[in-house]
């Protein structure tokens, strides 16, 4: 049975500090990297051979210090990047209310309907998270780690619980937090989280 287990990086400055960290290149801080050891530790009994991250520092960071743990390479995957809205990168979402009139409002109210020009959309992301994760499954013949960011994970769990993106903020999925993706023989994909 296929076997993806995902993650969303440690803990940043910017999650503490309110900041849409977006595609900034903002390192683990020691707390961040921490959490991620302790989380390295749980994963020893789950035979991963395979770790995929996104590559932004904070994903790949976290990704080579669980590598290191399980003696296990770290391959880079644009498709789980996070989202592209650049004029959003580390500024405080209070800042973003104030600069960008109705988007910051927007995004929390129809993260379905969100769109601005020059960006993705989460669907957009979606698809594109979709599609590696499909490969994923298809060439997964032991279990692999994909390390990525809360956007793409929400989207990914929507998508495999066959829930509507206006579900977007339902979907909680905490620094740390491990998501598993079991496909059966029949191609149905269930999916849990653990914190």
């Amino acid at each position: 049975m296929p076997t993806i287990y995902l993650i969303r990086h440690g803990v940043t400055g910017a999650n503490k500090e309110k900041r849409f960290a977006g595609r900034s290149q903002e390192p683990l801080p020691p707390d961040g990297i921490a959490q991620i050891r302790d989380l390295a530790a749980r994963l020893t009994d789950k035979g991963i051979r395979r770790i995929v991250a996104g590559p932004l520092p904070r994903t790949m960071q976290s990704a080579e210090i669980i590598g290191g743990v399980l003696g296990v390479a770290v391959e880079g995957n644009d498709a789980f990047n996070e989202i592209l809205l650049p004029h959003w990168d580390d500024l405080p979402k209070t800042e973003i209310r104030a600069r960008f009139g109705d988007e910051y409002p927007t995004w929390l109210a129809d993260p379905a309907g969100f769109q601005v020009a020059g960006c993705e959309t989460i669907a957009m992301v979606q698809q594109r998270a979709v599609d590696a994760m499909e490969q994923l499954l298809a060439d997964n013949d032991q279990p692999t780690l994909v390390v990525t960011h809360l956007i793409v994970a929400r989207a990914l769990i929507l998508h495999y619980r066959q829930q509507p993106i206006a579900d977007f903020r339902a979907i909680a999925v905490d620094n740390g937090a491990l998501v598993t993706f079991r496909r059966d023989d029949i191609g149905a994909t269930d999916v849990s989280l653990t914190a």
